[in-house]
C-alpha cells in the first residue's frame, strides 16, 4: 500500500501541543542561526515522564503532543497583547478581522512573539492553515489529528521580522481548511495572539512587502533585498509525497516523469535569481501511520519554515521605481498538477541617507540542472534518483556609507532510493538532500562571509505482513551547520541536529476499536555553538510521555 493510498485510507485521531518552560537564551539564538530563521516552540502543558502505567494499547486519550526544541525566550519587562484571530474551523470559509497596534508598548519593540492555541476532539484528518496579517504570510502551519476525548495544542512564533506590518491597522485573514461531517467530527478551535515587548527595538527589516499581481516594487533606497517562500506540497494528493514519485514507466501509484527530485526556484523578470530544496515535510497522518505523531510530532509539522532568497544582487535593478517580475516555480511537478503553494512576502531593509540606491548585477552563473532517475523492475522494484544543481549569483549597491558587493552562491543535492513490491504491500525509501549557501557582503571593512548547509534526511519503510497488520518504521533528520567568519575569523557558528525516530503499528480493515495500535515516537533535538548548548530527548509509548531528559 502506498504511502498515499494510505494517508487516504487513515484520518483517524489527532494530535496537539502547548507552551513551554524558559529557555537558554544562548541556545535560542544558536538556534535562529542554524535554522536561517526564527525559532518556536511546541510542546505539552503537563510534561512529566510516565515510565509507569503505559497501556497495552492506544486508547482515547493521550498526552498532549510535545516537540524537544527549545522554547522561545522573552524580554523582561512590559508587554502588550493583541488577539489577531480568534476562529472554530469547520470547513473552508477563512477568518476575517482587523489588527489595530498595541497601545502602550511604542512602536518599535524589542520582540514579537506569535502564539496559537488549539483544541479539538473527535476524528479528523491534519490540516494545512495560514495566518495572513496586512497580506502577509506571517504563520504556516498543520494541525494534529486528534483523540476522541480530544486534545490542546499551542505553538509559538517569534515573528519580529514582521515588525513593519504590525506597525498599522491590517486586515487579518486566516484559514484551516477543515471538513465536518457524520464521519469526520473534529472542529478546529483556534486563538492567535500576538505579544509586543517594550525596550531596546530589534534589528528588523524596514519594510515587509508581497507581491502585487506577480510584481515587485521596492522602494528606491532598498540596500538589502531578502525573499522568503512558505513552500509546501500538500493537499492530499502525490505532491503531499512529493519525495515517493516515481518516472512513467515504473508501475507505482503515484508518478512524475521526472521522478521525485524538486527544487523551489525564484526569478527576477525571468531571470533565475534563486534556488532551494523544499523542506519533506511529514504531516500527522503521514506514512500511512497518525499513530507515530499523536505525541511527537515530525520536524516542522506545527511551524512551516520559509526557505530565504539572498536577491541583494538584485537591488540595482530592482530599485528602479517601476514593478518587477517575480516568481516562484517548483521543478518536478508534473505539467498540471496541484499540490503546491508557495505564497513570497520580500524583506527591504534602506539605506535612511540615500533617496536613490544605485547598483548592478555583476555575475550570474548557473550550471544545468541534473536529475536522473533509474527504474531497476524486478520482485523488489527500485527507483535510484540522484540531482543537483548550482547557482552563484554576485552584485553591488552604492550606499551612502560606499560600494557594498553581495555574492550567494548555492548548490543543492538529492540522493534516494525507493524500493517497493507489487501491491505496495512493501514500500521504502531511503534520502537526503543538502542545501549549502555561502553569502559574502564585502563593502567598509573585513568581508563577512556566512556558510550555512542544511541537510534533510527520510529513512523509512511501510510493510503490510499476516493479518493486516500495518507497521512503519521512520527516521527523519532535519541539520544545519552555519558559520560566520570575518577577516578569516570563525566569529559566529552553530550546528542542529533534530532526529525524530519512530515504529508503529495498527490492524487494517476493522473496527477503530479493534485497530490494537501500538507505537513509539522519540525526537532528540541537540544544538551546539557559540551562542551555547541544548539537548533534549523525548520518547513517547501508546500516547504516554514515558521520557523526557536535558543535556548540556
Amino acid at each position: 500500500m502506498s504511502m498515499f493510498a494510505g494517508a487516504t485510507l487513515l484520518a483517524s485521531t489527532l494530535l496537539g501541543a502547548s507552551p513551554a518552560p524558559a529557555a537558554e537564551s544562548a541556545a535560542e539564538i544558536a538556534a535562529e542561526t542554524a535554522a536561517g530563521t526564527t525559532a518556536e516552540t511546541v510542546t505539552a502543558r503537563a510534561a512529566e515522564p510516565q515510565p509507569a502505567d503505559v497501556p497495552a494499547e492506544f486508547g482515547t486519550d493521550w498526552h498532549d503532543p510535545i516537540t524537544a526544541s527549545p522554547p522561545l525566550t522573552k524580554p523582561s519587562g512590559k508587554s502588550c497583547q493583541v488577539t489577531v484571530a480568534e476562529a472554530q474551523f469547520r470547513d473552508f470559509t477563512p477568518y476575517k478581522g482587523t489588527f489595530t497596534p498595541p497601545q502602550g508598548c511604542g512602536d518599535r519593540w524589542s520582540k514579537v512573539v506569535l502564539r496559537m492555541d488549539g483544541k479539538v476532539k473527535g476524528r479528523q484528518y491534519d490540516r494545512l492553515g495560514y495566518l495572513h496579517v496586512g497580506g502577509v504570510e506571517i504563520f504556516r502551519t498543520s494541525t494534529p489529528e486528534p483523540s476522541p476525548d480530544g486534545i490542546e495544542w499551542s505553538v509559538e512564533k517569534d515573528v519580529t521580522r514582521y515588525s513593519d506590518t504590525f506597525r498599522g491597522s491590517q486586515d487579518v485573514e486566516m484559514l484551516i481548511g477543515n471538513v465536518v461531517d457524520d464521519t469526520y467530527t473534529g472542529i478546529i478551535d483556534v486563538k492567535v495572539t500576538l505579544t509586543f515587548y517594550a525596550g531596546r527595538p530589534a534589528t528588523a527589516p524596514d519594510r515587509v512587502l508581497t507581491l502585487q499581481d506577480g510584481a515587485l516594487t521596492t522602494p528606491r533606497n532598498s540596500r538589502r533585498i531578502v525573499a522568503e517562500v512558505y513552500a509546501t506540497g500538500s493537499g492530499g494528493g502525490c505532491e503531499e509525497f512529493w519525495y515517493l514519485s516515481v518516472p512513467d514507466a515504473a508501475p507505482y501509484s503515484c508518478k512524475a516523469a521526472d521522478g521525485p527530485y524538486r527544487e523551489v526556484q525564484i526569478k527576477v523578470d525571468g531571470q533565475l535569481a534563486g534556488i532551494a530544496a523544499p523542506f519533506p515535510h511529514v504531516w500527522t497522518g503521514g506514512w500511512s501511520n497518525p499513530f507515530l505523531w499523536y505525541v511527537v510530532p515530525g520536524p516542522r509539522a506545527f511551524d512551516v519554515k520559509p526557505i530565504e532568497y539572498d536577491l541583494t544582487p538584485f537591488a540595482g535593478i530592482l530599485n528602479d521605481g517601476r514593478p518587477h517580475r517575480v516568481e516562484v516555480s517548483v521543478i518536478g511537478v508534473p505539467e498540471g498538477q496541484s499540490g503546491w503553494s508557495a505564497p513570497v512576502n520580500v524583506l527591504v531593509w534602506q539605506d535612511a541617507k540615500s533617496a536613490h540606491v544605485t547598483g548592478k548585477l555583476t555575475a550570474h552563473q548557473a550550471d544545468d540542472l541534473a536529475n536522473s532517475s533509474t527504474y531497476t523492475p524486478g520482485s523488489e522494484h527500485r527507483v535510484d534518483t540522484e540531482g543537483g544543481h548550482r547557482l552563484t549569483v554576485s552584485g553591488y549597491v552604492d550606499t551612502s556609507h560606499g560600494r557594498v558587493t553581495t555574492t550567494v552562491s548555492r548548490s543543492l543535492t538529492n540522493k534516494s532510493a525507493h524500493r517497493w513490491t507489487d501491491g505496495e504491500n512493501v514500500d521504502a525509501l531511503d534520502a537526503t538532500w543538502t542545501d549549502t549557501q555561502s553569502v559574502t557582503v564585502d563593502g567598509r571593512g573585513p568581508a563577512r562571509t556566512t556558510r550555512t548547509q542544511r541537510t534533510y534526511t527520510m529513512d523509512g519503510s511501510v510493510t503490510i505482513g499476516a493479518g493486516d497488520r500495518l507497521r512503519t518504521v521512520l527516521t527523519l533528520g532535519d541539520r544545519a551547520t552555519a558559520v560566520t567568519a570575518q577577516d578569516g575569523r570563525r566569529t559566529v557558528w552553530s550546528r542542529l541536529d533534530d532526529t525524530v525516530e519512530g515504529d508503529a503499528s495498527w490492524t487494517l480493515n476493522v473496527p477503530r476499536d479493534q485497530r490494537r495500535a501500538v507505537g513509539t515516537t522519540s525526537e532528540r533535538y541537540r544544538l551546539y555553538g557559540s551562542g551555547g548548548c541544548y539537548d533534549r530527548l523525548l520518547t513517547s509509548v501508546q500516547g504516554v510521555l514515558t521520557e523526557d531528559r536535558r543535556g548540556c
